[in-house]
C-alpha cells in the first residue's frame, strides 16, 4: 500500500492559532493501521489528547473507554467490505455517545462511499492529509458532536437511565456488593432469587459476560473505582451475539452506578430520525414512532404546535438567534411533556417552526388521551408566550395548536395531516385559546375548557386536590433533609393532572388564590401530623405571583402556619422565578418579613427567567433552587458546565444553599456535587410520594 502524504507540524499547511479553538485537550479516538503515530502527532499538535489503536479488535470498547466524542477511522488501504465492517463496528458506539465519526479515505467519490455514510459515518476527509486539513475536519466533527450532546442533554436523551426497561445496577464500595435489577440479571443470565434487587459481587457481573468482553469491562470498572472517573464498556448479550449493550459507569462518593443502553448497530434508526438543531425526533422519526404505536393497537393523540410570525424574528435578529429560539422552544416543550407524560410520549420538530407531540394511553380509539393533550396545549401556549432572552433583547413568541386523535386504521401521515388541518383552522379563526381539534374527517371544533374551570371549583371540597412530597437529599451523605409539597388533581374523568396544568387552569378561572390557600393549609396540616421519624425534615411550599400581590398575604399565611402547629423554623417559602418578574420590589419586602418571622425563603426554578442576576442582587434569600433544565445542562457541553458551575458558585459565594431540581442520573449528581450543590431532588432517588411512603423511606434509611 502506498503511504498517503501526511504533513507534519511545521511543514506546509501547518496549524494556525484558530485551529486550537475550544479543543482544550479533549480526548480523540484514532484507529489507523498504518498511520496511528503520525495522526496522533497531528491531533496532539492541534490541541487534542489522542487515544490511538491499530486494530479493529475491541475498537468499540476502546472508543467508549477513551471518553472521546469523536472517532477518527482510517479506511485507506482497506477493501470495500473491510471499510464497511469497520464503520459498522464503531458507528453504533459513536452514535450512542452523541459523537461524530470522521473517515479518512483516498477518494470521497468512490462508489461505496454512500454505503459508508449510511452505516454511520458523519464526516469524510480524503486526499492529502496535512495538519491544517486534519485540524479543520476535527473541528467540524466536534461542532456536530457539541450540538448533538448539548441538545440531547437537556431533553434527557443522552445517558438517561432506561427505567421503563429497569436495566440498572449499583456498586456499593463500602459493603462491596452489587445491587442489580431483576430485568438486567435475567438478561445477563444471572439467576438470582428475590423480588426487587439481587445482592451480588461485582465479579458475578463480569463473569456473566462473554470472555471476549471481560477485559474491557474490567478496565472500565478499574477506571471508575481507582480514578473516580466516568467510564464505559460494550458487550454482547449472552446467547444473543447480534445484540449489544453499552454500560456507562458513573462514580459517586459511595461507589458507582451502571446505566445500561441498548446498542443495536444492525437495526438502529437512521440519523434522519433526529433533528440535529434541537435534538428532538425529526418528521421521519415521528412518523416511525406513531406508526409503531398504531401497530400495537394503541391510539395516540397528536398535538401539532405552530409558532406565529417567526419570520420576523429571523429578520429582526438574524438566523443565528432564530435557531437558538427554536432550540429554546424545544427545551420548554420537552420539559412540559416530561412533567405530564414522561412515558409513552413523543416530542419532534417536523418543519422549521412546527413541533409535534404525541401522547398514548389505552388500547381503544375512544380512550385516546385528547383531553390530556388539550391540557398540555393550554400549557404550551402559555409557556411559549413567556419571553425568551436573546442577549439584550426580550423576544416574545406566539403559538397555535391543532389536535387530532388516532383512529383505527389510520397511518401516521393521515393523523399528522388531520392535525395540520386543525392547526390551519386555529391560525385562521379565533378559536378560544388558539386550539382546534379534528376528529376523522369532521370539521374542526373549538376546544372549550369551561368544564375544567367549573370542575376545579368543586375539586377542593370533594378532596380531589391531593398533596405529595418530594424528598430533598443532602449532597454530602444522601440523607433526606426536607421535602417540597406538590399538588395533584385527581380528576374523575381526565385522571391525574399535574401542578403545572392545575395552576394554569386556576389562573384562567380566576381561582388561583383559593387554590393556593387550600394547598398551603393542607400541606402544613399534614406535615404537622407527621410521626417523630420526620420531625427534623424541612417543608417547602410554593407561593405564586397572585399570592404576593395580595396586601394581607403575610398576615393570613403566618396565621395558617401557626394554626397548623408546624414550626416556623422548619418552613421554607419558595417563590417561582416567573412570579418575580413584575413584583420584584414587593417580593423583596415580603421575603424580609418572612425571614424576620422565622421562615426561610428560596427562589424556585432559578435560571429560567431573564433577570436572574437581578434577583440575587435585590432579594434576601436563603436558597436557590436550580431549575431541572439548568441542572441537566451540566451533562452537556463544556460551556454548559461552566454556566451551571457559575450559577452554583454565585449562590455559594452569597452564602446561599443551592438545591438542584430534576436530578435523574448518577452523572448529573456527581457533577453537581463537584460543582458545590448542597442538596438535590429528583427521580434518581424518589418521585413525589405520600406522607406514609415518606415515613417508610426515612425509616428504611435509618441505621
Amino acid at each position: 500500500m502506498t503511504e498517503p502524504a501526511v504533513t507534519q507540524p511545521g511543514e506546509a499547511g501547518d496549524l494556525s492559532p484558530d485551529l486550537f479553538e475550544e479543543t482544550d485537550g479533549l480526548p480523540l479516538f484514532i484507529l489507523s493501521e498504518a498511520e496511528r503515530s503520525r495522526l496522533s502527532a497531528l491531533a496532539g499538535a492541534a490541541g487534542w489528547k489522542p487515544i490511538a489503536a491499530r486494530r479493529l479488535d475491541r475498537a468499540e470498547s476502546r472508543y467508549l473507554g477513551s471518553l472521546a466524542r469523536i472517532a477518527v477511522l482510517d479506511v485507506r488501504g482497506m477493501t470495500e467490505a473491510e471499510a464497511l465492517e469497520a464503520v459498522k463496528t464503531l458507528s453504533g458506539a459513536v452514535e450512542a455517545s452523541g459523537g461524530a465519526l470522521l473517515l479518512l479515505l483516498q477518494d470521497c467519490g468512490a462508489p461505496y462511499v454512500p454505503a459508508l455514510i449510511a452505516a454511520g459515518a458523519t464526516h469524510i476527509l480524503d486526499g492529502e492529509i496535512n495538519a491544517a486539513r486534519f485540524a479543520s475536519a476535527l473541528r467540524m466533527a466536534d461542532k456536530l458532536a457539541e450540538r448533538l450532546v448539548g441538545s440531547l442533554a437537556p431533553s434527557g436523551s443522552r445517558h438517561a437511565v432506561p427505567r421503563s426497561d429497569a436495566l440498572f445496577w449499583r456498586w456499593n464500595g463500602t459493603e462491596r456488593t452489587l445491587a442489580i435489577s431483576p430485568a438486567l440479571a435475567e438478561l445477563l443470565k444471572i439467576m438470582v432469587p428475590g423480588a426487587d434487587y439481587a445482592r451480588l459481587g461485582i465479579a458475578d457481573l463480569v463473569r456473566a459476560l462473554d470472555r471476549a468482553d471481560r477485559a474491557g469491562a474490567i478496565a472500565a470498572i478499574r477506571r471508575a473505582v481507582d480514578d473516580l472517573m466516568p467510564a464505559a464498556f460494550a458487550h454482547a448479550v449472552p446467547a444473543q451475539p447480534g445484540r449489544r449493550l453499552v454500560q456507562h459507569l458513573y462514580p459517586d462518593a459511595n461507589g458507582f452506578s451502571g446505566e445500561v443502553e441498548e446498542l443495536d448497530v444492525h437495526q438502529r434508526g437512521s440519523s434522519r430520525d433526529r433533528d440535529l438543531m434541537t435534538g428532538l425526533a425529526s418528521r421521519q422519526g415521528a412518523i416511525r414512532w406513531i406508526d409503531h404505536v398504531m401497530a400495537q393497537n394503541r391510539f395516540p393523540a397528536v398535538l401539532l404546535v405552530g409558532l406565529g410570525d417567526f419570520d420576523r424574528v429571523n429578520s429582526a435578529y438574524g438566523r443565528l438567534v432564530g435557531d437558538a429560539m427554536l432550540s429554546r422552544v424545544a427545551m420548554r416543550l420537552q420539559r412540559l411533556v416530561d412533567a405530564m407524560a414522561p412515558r409513552d410520549s413523543l416530542v419532534a420538530r417536523i418543519t422549521g417552526t412546527e413541533f409535534v407531540i404525541a401522547l398514548v394511553s389505552g388500547t381503544n380509539a375512544s380512550e385516546a388521551p385528547i383531553e390530556r393533550a388539550t391540557l398540555l396545549a393550554r400549557q404550551i401556549i402559555a409557556e411559549i408566550s413567556r419571553p425568551f432572552n436573546a442577549g439584550d433583547f426580550l423576544i416574545r413568541l406566539t403559538a397555535r395548536c391543532g389536535l387530532a386523535p388516532g383512529q383505527s386504521g389510520d397511518a401516521a401521515e393521515i393523523i399528522l395531516r388531520r392535525a395540520s388541518n386543525a392547526l390551519a383552522d386555529a391560525k385562521r379563526g379565533s378559536a378560544q385559546g388558539g386550539i382546534r381539534v379534528r376528529v376523522a374527517d369532521e370539521a374542526s371544533r373549538i376546544v372549550n375548557d369551561d368544564r375544567l374551570q367549573n370542575d376545579l371549583r368543586h375539586a377542593l371540597d370533594s378532596g380531589q386536590i391531593q398533596l405529595l412530597f418530594q424528598p430533598q437529599y443532602a449532597m454530602e451523605d444522601d440523607s433526606i433533609v426536607g421535602v417540597e409539597a406538590l399538588a395533584r388533581w385527581q380528576h374523575p374523568h381526565y385522571g391525574e393532572i399535574g401542578a403545572g396544568a392545575l395552576f394554569a387552569i386556576a389562573e384562567r378561572s380566576d381561582f388561583m388564590l383559593p387554590l393556593s390557600d387550600h394547598i398551603h393549609a393542607r400541606a402544613l396540616a399534614e406535615a404537622a401530623a407527621w410521626p417523630d421519624d420526620l420531625r427534623d425534615l424541612r417543608l417547602a411550599v410554593n407561593v405564586t405571583a397572585a399570592d404576593i400581590s395580595e396586601p394581607d398575604f403575610l398576615f393570613n399565611f403566618l396565621r395558617t402556619v401557626d394554626a397548623s402547629g408546624f414550626a416556623r423554623d422548619r418552613l421554607t417559602v419558595e417563590l417561582t422565578e416567573s412570579g418575580l418578574v413584575e413584583h420584584l420590589a414587593g417580593a423583596a419586602l415580603l421575603m424580609d418579613q418572612l425571614r424576620e418571622a422565622g421562615l426561610k425563603v428560596a427562589v424556585d426554578d432559578f435560571g429560567t427567567g431573564y433577570s436572574s442576576l437581578a434577583y440575587l442582587k435585590a432579594l434576601p434569600l436563603d436558597y436557590l433552587k436550580i431549575d431541572r433544565s439548568i441542572a441537566r445542562d451540566i451533562e452537556g457541553t463544556a460551556r454548559d458546565r461552566v454556566i451551571v458551575r457559575a450559577i452554583i458558585d454565585m449562590g455559594r459565594s452569597l452564602g446561599l444553599g443551592v438545591i438542584a431540581e430534576g436530578v435523574e442520573t448518577e452523572q448529573q449528581l456527581a457533577l453537581l456535587a463537584r460543582a458545590g450543590c448542597t442538596c438535590y431532588q429528583g427521580f434518581l432517588r424518589s418521585p413525589a410520594i405520600t406522607s406514609e411512603k415518606l415515613a417508610d423511606l426515612v425509616r428504611a434509611a435509618q441505621p
